[in-house]
């Protein structure tokens, strides 16, 4: 492949399913000899992303304000002095600057332009930006049948399914936490030793489903079973509230020494490897599910409701997890007969990351030697 140059807009680099994706391909693109460019408003990623060899650009091209449109003459300006090959847009508002930055563009010399669709977005005009692309990368088979079935105008051939992936070596098969890690877990938490841990990961957010997870240790625990919840994940801003009520519902239920918060973790690996099971009991269709595959990467059981990307995971990977969505008493069941014999998870690692990563790049050089087409 020749010498690219390849820039990816998104909004932030704070965390989360979309920046780690920006950041595994922007990592890649270095390692081949590539330049990686990523452009957005910043975060905690920034530094992890300069370390490995990319550059960054701080522009907030997804802040909610007509005030944003300003950056459409920077970037366009910017694309045709750096000659970018590949412009790569995430997220929805960055799609629409960045696409109306494109569109102005010569179309004979332009970037050639790839849209990810990493959500299940509401069914839009805003959201229609995200198959504007020449080629539109869906991270699953469920995203791939949300744009058939929402998006009918846009063509089957310019979409391709490229799953996202965990690198194995990152959460090996059978890890066992260092006794140092084990240690200082069993002083924070020590009524977790010995006893059956059930884990929820994902932001405090309503959709994530912790009102579920809340109810199912309820009846776990009515039906005599020793179990502990772990919800892991941080407060997101302005749902300050949403965390309080929850941590309140623990308390009048009973439950502050069984239900832990242990808010955002940057040890998740070593929290699935000491977790019985990891659950994930979103109401709304995942676009993936991310979580679910590390906790299976480490050989870590998990049960989710059977839809989305979760169930497409499940049905692959651990068929035994499948649970219907939203039957708490199903729901219950599965659990109480997954602790008492659980059937191994495949050591086979179905999702890897370098797969992702091949077949993007592989996107680009097709995407780069077709046919240009006015989009």
């Amino acid at each position: 492949m020749a010498h690219l140059s390849v820039a990816q807009l998104l909004p932030a680099l704070n965390g989360g399913g979309v920046e780690r994706g920006a950041l595994e391909v922007a990592r890649e693109l270095v390692k081949r000899g590539h330049r990686s460019i990523v452009i957005s408003a910043g975060g905690r990623l920034v530094p992890e992303l300069l370390t490995a060899g990319s550059e960054h650009l701080a522009w907030p091209l997804g802040v909610k304000s007509p005030l944003t449109l300003r950056w459409i003459w920077p970037l366009r300006r910017w694309l045709t002095e750096q000659r970018i090959d590949i412009l790569h847009i995430r997220s929805r508002l960055p799609a629409w600057i960045g696409w109306l930055a494109w569109r102005g563009m010569n179309p004979a010399t332009r970037p050639r332009l790839v849209t990810t669709v990493h959500g299940l977005y509401s069914v839009s005009r805003y959201s229609a930006i995200m198959t504007r692309g020449e080629r539109v990368i869906a991270v699953s088979q469920t995203i791939h049948d949300y744009l058939c079935r929402y998006y009918p105008e846009l063509p089957a051939e310019r979409i391709q399914v490229i799953p996202r992936g965990v690198d194995p070596a990152e959460f090996p098969y059978g890890y066992q936490p260092s006794s140092a890690w084990l240690d200082a877990w069993r002083r924070q938490y020590p009524q977790l030793q010995n006893a059956p841990v059930l884990t929820l990961p994902g932001r405090l957010s309503r959709l994530k489903g912790h009102e579920d997870f809340i109810e199912l240790i309820t009846r776990l625990r009515k039906q005599g079973l020793p179990v502990y919840g772990l919800i892991v994940g941080g407060e997101q801003l302005g749902r300050q509230r949403y965390a309080a009520r929850l941590r309140e519902t623990v308390q009048t239920r009973g439950l502050g020494d069984v239900i832990l918060l242990t808010g955002h973790r940057s040890d998740m690996r070593e929290i699935y490897a000491a977790s019985s099971m990891v659950l994930s009991l979103s109401r709304q269709p995942e676009s993936f599910g991310r979580t679910a595959l590390e906790a299976l990467s480490l050989g870590t059981p998990v049960v989710g409701y059977d839809h989305g990307g979760i169930g497409e995971i499940l049905t692959r990977l651990y068929p035994a997890g499948l649970t219907p969505l939203g039957d708490l008493t199903a729901l219950a069941t599965k659990i109480a007969e997954l602790l008492t014999a659980a059937p191994p998870v495949s050591s086979e690692p179905a999702f890897p990351l370098q797969r992702m990563l091949d077949e993007t790049l592989a996107l680009y050089e097709a995407l780069l030697q077709s046919p240009r087409e006015i989009v």
